[in-house]
C-alpha cells in the first residue's frame, strides 16, 4: 500500500495537468514537468528522494529504446552509420571540448572539466524523442539526425562510466544522498576484472542477446502466441526487456542500451506490431512518471539563493550545444528547417547525466556542491526543451516553410516523358506503376526528398522539386508531354498549379485527383479534364462485397454496384451546374442533391427489386450498363471514379 501511496500523487497530477497542457499546444512532456513542479517544490506532496520509484520511472526510458529498437532493420541501422558516428561523435566531443575550455578557464581544474564535460554533453533521450513523436518531426531530415545523435550519446555512457572513476580526486563533500544511487549504477559483476576482460566480457553479452534473440525468443514468442493468450504474451514482452536491461546492467552497460539491442534484434520478427502494441501503455505511463520526478527534482530553494549563476549556467549550456548542433547542420548542409530543428532539439541536458552526476560524487570525481549546481542545470535545460520545441513549431518552421522551394534547390531534370505525374503518394504511385507496365515513360515530381529518394532505388525517373514551378515543368519536357497527372494533397496548390498549366499548355490533357465531390467541382472548374474522386471506386467495390456476404446473387452485386456508379456519375455532372463555392448553404444546391438520392433509390428498387431467376439476365443487365457507358460523349469533362 506504501508503493500505491507514492503513486497516486503522480496519477492524479497527470491527469489534471497533462491534457490541460496538451489543449493549449504545450504538449504532454511540459505539462508533466509541470505536474511534477506542482506537486513537488509547490505542493510538496512528493520529493526527489523516492530512490526506488525513480528507478521505476527510468525504466520507461528503457522501455522506450526498446519501442525504438522495434522500428529499426539492422539494415536502417547500418545505413544511419555516418550520421551515428560522425554527427553523434562530433556533437559529445565538441560539447566535451567548449566546456572542458571553460572549466579549465573559470575553476583551473582539468578533471572537474572533463567529468562536467561528459555530463553535459548528453541530451534528454526521452523529452526529444517524445517530443519528435508528438509533433510528428521523427521522420524530418533534422529529426533523424537528433536521434541519430541520440543513439551515439547513449553508446558513449559506457565509456564514461568507465572513465569517471579514474578522474576521482579528494575532495570534501557532504553525503549528498547519491552514494547509494550511484553505487547502483554504476557496479559491475566485472569491475575487478582486467580491462581486456571487462571488454571481452561485454562482447559475449551483446551477442548472446543477439544470438538468444535470433534463435531463443522467436521460438518462444511463436509457441506462447499459439496458447493465445494475450497477458502471456504482455508478460514475455515485459520479462524480455527487463531481463535484458538486467543483463547489461550487470556488466556494466546502460540498461537503455541492451534494450535497444534487443529491439533491433526483434525488429524482423512477424510479432514485432504484437510487442509494440504490449509494451507501448507501460512505456508512457513510466515515461509520465519519468518526467513528473524531474520537475519535482526542481530545487527552487537553492534556485532562489543562486538564481543568477543557476540560470546563467542553464542558458550558458544550452548556447554552447546549440552552436556546436548548428555548426554540424551547416557542416551537414541541413535545409534552413532542419537546422533549426536539430539545433534546438538537443540543447538540454539528459536523464543519464543524473546517473553520471552521482556517480562523480561517490567516486570523487566532483564536489557536491558542483554536483547539486549541475542537478539544478540539467534539470531546468530539460525544463526549458518542450518551450524550444513550440519556438521551433510556432515561429520559425512557418516563417522558413513559405520559401522552402526557394531555399531548397530541385533536381535536375535529365529525362522527359510523355506524361509527367505531380505527387508521389498512394494515388500518384498506382498511377505510375500501371503507366510504366505498359512502357510509358513517365516523369515524377515530388517535394518528399525521402520518397523520391527511395523511388529512384527502384528505377523510377522521380525528382525533387515544387511542381507548382513553371521552370521545373519546362525542364521536366511539358510541352511535349501528352498527359499531366496532378496527384498533390494540398488542393489549393494543385488548383493554382492546373489554371497555370492551362492558361500556358491547353494541349496537355490533365487527370487530376480530388479527395471529395467539393474539391472535385473547384478542380474541374480551374480547367481539368478529368476529375478523379479517388475513393469511389473502393468504396464502391467494398459495397458489393458486402452485399455479396449478406446473401445477394454475385451477379445482381454487379448490377447494382454499376448502377450506383452510373447514377453518381451522372449526378456530378448535374450538381456540378449548380454548385458554388458556398454550396452547403444554396438551397438549390441541396434540393437538388435529395432529388437525385431519391432517384437513385427508384432506380435500384424498379431495375432490381427481383432476384434474377438466371445468371443470363444478370448478364445481360451487365451488358446493357456497359453498352450504355461506352455511348458517353468522351470529350465532355467527367468524373472519373
Amino acid at each position: 500500500m506504501e508503493v500505491l501511496g507514492y503513486i497516486l500523487p503522480y496519477l492524479l497530477g497527470a491527469v489534471v495537468l497533462v491534457p490541460i497542457a496538451n489543449r493549449i499546444g504545450l504538449g504532454s512532456v511540459l505539462g508533466y514537468l509541470i505536474a511534477g513542479v506542482a506537486l513537488g517544490p509547490a505542493l510538496g506532496l512528493v520529493t526527489q528522494n523516492d530512490v526506488d520509484l525513480q528507478h521505476l520511472s527510468e525504466f520507461g526510458v528503457v522501455m522506450m529504446l526498446f519501442l525504438i529498437g522495434l522500428e529499426l532493420r539492422p539494415r536502417e541501422l547500418w545505413g544511419m552509420r555516418a550520421q551515428l558516428l560522425g554527427l553523434g561523435g562530433a556533437q559529445v566531443f565538441g560539447t566535451m571540448g567548449l566546456i572542458i575550455a571553460g572549466v579549465w578557464a573559470l575553476h583551473g581544474s582539468l578533471s572537474i572539466g572533463v567529468t562536467l564535460g561528459m555530463i553535459l554533453a548528453l541530451s534528454s533521450t526521452a523529452i526529444v524523442l517524445q517530443t519528435l513523436q508528438e509533433r510528428n518531426l521523427e521522420r524530418r531530415t533534422g529529426g533523424r539526425a537528433a536521434f541519430a545523435v541520440l543513439l551515439f550519446q547513449d553508446i558513449a555512457v559506457i565509456p564514461m562510466l568507465a572513465l569517471l572513476p579514474l578522474l576521482a580526486q579528494t575532495h570534501e563533500y557532504e553525503d549528498s544522498g547519491h552514494d547509494t544511487d550511484a553505487m547502483h549504477h554504476g557496479a559491475s559483476l566485472l569491475q575487478d576484472l582486467p580491462a581486456w576482460a571487462q571488454g571481452l566480457s561485454i562482447l559475449v553479452v551483446i551477442a548472446a542477446i543477439i544470438l538468444a534473440g535470433r534463435f531463443l525468443a522467436y521460438p518462444i514468442f511463436r509457441f506462447i502466441a499459439s496458447g493465445r493468450s494475450g497477458e502471456i504474451f504482455t508478460a514475455a514482452a515485459l520479462a524480455l526487456v527487463i531481463g535484458t536491461s538486467m543483463l547489461m546492467t550487470l556488466v556494466g552497460l546502460s540498461p537503455a542500451l541492451g534494450a535497444f539491442l534487443a529491439g533491433v534484434v526483434l525488429s524482423g520478427s512477424e510479432y514485432r506490431h504484437q510487442l509494440e502494441s504490449d509494451i507501448e501503455p507501460f512505456k508512457g505511463l513510466l515515461l509520465g512518471i519519468f518526467f513528473i520526478t524531474v520537475g519535482a527534482g526542481v530545487d527552487f530553494a537553492l534556485l532562489l539563493s543562486k538564481p543568477l549563476l543557476i540560470l546563467g549556467a542553464a542558458f550558458l549550456v544550452i548556447t554552447i550545444k546549440m552552436v556546436v548542433l548548428g555548426v554540424l547542420a551547416l557542416v551537414s548542409r541541413f535545409p534552413p528547417r532542419d537546422a533549426w530543428l536539430f539545433s534546438l532539439s538537443l540543447p538540454q541536458g539528459g536523464e543519464f547525466g543524473f546517473v553520471l552526476l552521482a556517480l562523480a560524487v561517490s567516486t570523487g570525481a566532483l564536489p557536491t556542491g558542483i554536483a547539486q549546481l549541475t542537478t539544478l542545470v540539467i534539470a531546468l535545460t530539460m525544463f526549458l526543451t518542450p518551450v524550444l520545441f513550440i519556438l521551433y513549431e510556432k515561429v520559425i518552421d512557418p516563417r522558413l516553410g513559405a520559401g522552402k522551394a526557394v531555399v531548397q534547390d530541385a533536381d535536375t531534370i535529365e529525362h522527359q516523358g510523355t506524361v509527367i505525374i505531380a505527387g508521389i503518394g498512394r494515388f500518384g504511385q498506382i498511377v505510375n506503376r500501371l503507366l510504366r507496365s505498359d512502357g510509358v515513360e513517365t516523369v515524377v515530381l515530388d517535394e518528399d526528398a525521402r520518397q523520391i529518394e527511395t523511388l529512384r532505388r527502384f528505377g523510377v525517373r522521380a525528382y525533387y522539386g515544387d511542381a507548382s514551378r513553371l521552370s521545373l515543368l519546362e525542364a521536366a519536357g511539358i510541352e511535349r508531354a501528352k498527359v499531366f497527372v496532378a496527384a498533390l494533397k494540398d488542393t489549393n496548390k494543385q488548383i493554382q498549379m492546373i489554371e497555370q498549366i492551362r492558361q500556358r499548355w491547353p494541349h496537355v490533357h490533365i487527370i487530376a485527383r480530388a479527395t471529395d465531390r467539393n474539391s472535385a467541382y473547384r478542380i474541374a472548374a480551374a480547367g481539368a479534364q478529368t476529375v478523379v474522386r479517388e475513393m469511389l471506386a473502393g468504396s464502391v467495390e467494398a459495397g458489393r462485397e458486402a452485399l455479396k456476404q449478406l446473401g445477394t446473387h454475385p451477379y445482381r452485386a454487379e448490377g447494382i454496384a454499376r448502377a450506383f456508379r452510373r447514377h453518381d456519375d451522372e449526378t456530378f455532372e448535374v450538381l456540378r451546374e449548380v454548385w458554388s463555392e458556398d454550396f452547403m448553404n444554396d438551397p438549390n444546391y441541396v434540393n437538388r442533391t435529395r432529388e437525385r438520392s431519391e432517384q437513385l433509390g427508384d432506380v435500384l428498387r424498379s431495375d432490381f427489386s427481383q432476384a434474377p431467376e438466371s445468371d443470363d439476365w444478370a448478364l445481360q443487365a451487365a451488358e446493357r450498363f456497359d453498352r450504355d457507358e461506352g455511348e458517353e460523349d468522351e470529350d465532355e469533362p467527367k468524373a472519373a471514379e
